[in-house]
C-alpha cells in the first residue's frame, strides 16, 4: 500500500497505491470542494499533472446528495476524474459552517448554512458516506477546535476523536469485503491542539486502533508557524515509518519543504488556487501580484521556465488585463499556472530528497518565500 523509495534524514520519498492508481510522494492534494476544483476542468487538473484531488464529504453530503452521487456511479464518474480522490470528513466545515451545531458522543446535530435543514452525522454514517462516494481515501469524522484552546478542552476533543476512530474503523470493517477488495484505505486523524503530549498520546492510541495511515488535524489554524512545526516535528516521530503522513490543511510553499523535512508525506490547501483567483501567481523567483501597473506593458510570461499552458500561449500584460476587466479566463489561467507551479515543485521535492539534498533545496525556496 505505501511504500518507501528513498530517505534524506526524517525526509521520504515515496509511493502511495490506492485503488485509482499509484500517488508518488511527497505530494500535494488540490481542494476541489464541490467535485471540481474552482475554475478549472479535469483535463486542466491532467496537464497540471495533478496526481490526486481532495473533495468534501460535508458539503457534497449536501448538495447534490449521497443518492444524486451514486446514481451517477460514485464521485469519479460524477466529476469525470479517474484518478484518485481523498475526501475530508467534513468535520471542520461542520464546526466552522454549520449553525446550532451540538456535538454528542453518538456524533455531530446540526443546521446547514444553505438552508438551515437539520441534519445528524455519527462517525459510521461520515464512513458509510464517503464508501458511497468511492473515495479512494476515507477520513474518519474527528473533533477539530480552535486555537487557542485550553488544555483541558483540547484533551476533551482529543479524547472524543479517538473514540470516533474506533467507530470510525468498526464502521470500515464493516463494510471490509467491499472496501478493500477496491483498495479503499481508511486514515486516523491526529488531534491534541498545540499540547504536544496530546498529540503523542492521540497518536499512539491510533496506532494500537491500525489505520492505513496517519493525518495531523487542527493545524494551521492560526498558530505560530514555529508552533506549528514544533507540533509536527514531536507528533510525526511516534508515527509508523511504513504508513503515510498527511498535513492537512497546509500549503505555502516553504512550509511544505520544512513539513517534509520533518517527515511528512501528503498535503492539500487552497493557497495555490484561492491565490489564483485573486490575481497571485506563484513562480521560482517568489510570488507576482499579476494585478500590478508594472505588468501592465509586461508581455513576457508569468514564468519564462515554465511549461504550463498560461505560459506557454498568454503574457502578463493580457492576464492583467483579464483581471481588470473581470474576465473569468485571469482567474482560470492562473490558477492553472500555480496547480502546474505546485505539481513542478513537488516533482523538484521529491528529486531533492533522493539526491539527498532537501536542505539545499529549502534554503533556495526560503530566498523567496517566507
Amino acid at each position: 500500500m505505501f511504500k518507501l523509495i528513498s530517505r534524506d534524514n526524517n525526509a521520504r520519498v515515496g509511493v502511495l497505491t490506492t485503488a485509482h492508481g499509484e500517488i508518488q510522494t511527497p505530494c500535494f492534494m488540490p481542494v476541489g470542494t464541490q467535485a471540481t476544483v474552482k475554475t478549472l476542468s479535469t483535463q486542466d487538473l491532467l496537464d497540471a499533472n495533478i496526481q490526486i484531488v481532495l473533495c468534501n464529504a460535508y458539503h457534497l453530503y449536501l448538495r447534490p446528495g449521497v443518492e444524486i452521487i451514486k446514481q451517477a456511479g460514485g464521485l469519479h464518474k460524477f466529476m469525470n476524474w479517474n484518478k484518485p480522490i481523498l475526501t475530508d470528513s467534513g468535520g471542520y466545515q461542520i464546526f466552522s459552517l454549520a449553525d446550532l451545531m451540538k456535538v454528542k458522543e453518538e456524533g455531530v446535530s446540526f443546521q446547514s448554512h444553505l438552508d438551515g435543514a437539520k441534519h445528524f452525522l455519527s462517525p459510521e454514517d461520515v464512513i458509510k458516506l464517503q464508501a458511497d462516494f468511492g473515495s479512494d481515501i476515507i477520513m474518519p469524522l474527528d473533533e477539530c477546535i480552535p486555537y487557542p484552546s485550553e488544555k483541558d478542552r483540547a484533551r476533551q476533543a482529543m479524547e472524543l476523536t479517538v473514540r470516533w476512530a474506533k467507530r470510525s474503523k468498526d464502521a470500515f470493517k464493516a463494510h471490509s469485503p467491499e472496501l478493500t477488495a477496491h483498495g479503499y484505505l481508511l486514515f486516523g486523524i491526529v488531534q491534541g491542539s498545540t499540547y504536544p503530549d496530546l498529540r503523542v498520546e492521540c497518536a499512539k492510541r491510533l496506532i494500537e486502533i491500525d489505520f492505513d495511515g496517519y493525518a495531523l488535524g487542527g493545524i494551521s489554524v492560526g498558530e505560530p508557524t514555529d508552533l506549528m512545526y514544533e507540533i509536527i516535528e514531536k507528533t510525526i516521530e511516534h508515527l509508523p515509518q511504513d504508513k503515510p503522513r498527511y498535513l492537512m490543511g497546509v500549503g505555502t510553499p516553504l512550509d511544505m519543504v520544512e513539513a517534509v523535512s520533518r517527515g511528512v508525506d501528503m498535503f492539500d490547501c487552497v493557497v495555490p488556487t484561492r491565490n489564483g483567483r485573486n490575481g497571485t501567481a506563484f513562480t521560482w523567483k517568489g510570488k507576482l501580484n499579476i494585478r500590478g501597473a508594472s505588468f501592465a506593458k509586461d508581455f513576457a510570461p508569468i514564468d519564462e521556465n515554465c511549461q504550463c499552458f498560461t505560459c506557454q500561449n498568454h503574457t502578463r500584460a493580457y492576464i492583467r488585463h483579464l483581471f481588470n476587466t473581470d474576465e473569468i479566463l485571469g482567474l482560470r489561467l492562473v490558477s492553472l499556472h500555480n496547480l502546474f507551479f505546485y505539481s513542478e515543485f513537488m516533482v523538484k521535492l521529491r528529486k531533492s530528497v533522493a539526491q539527498a539534498k532537501t536542505g539545499e533545496f529549502e534554503k533556495a525556496i526560503s530566498e523567496y518565500y517566507e
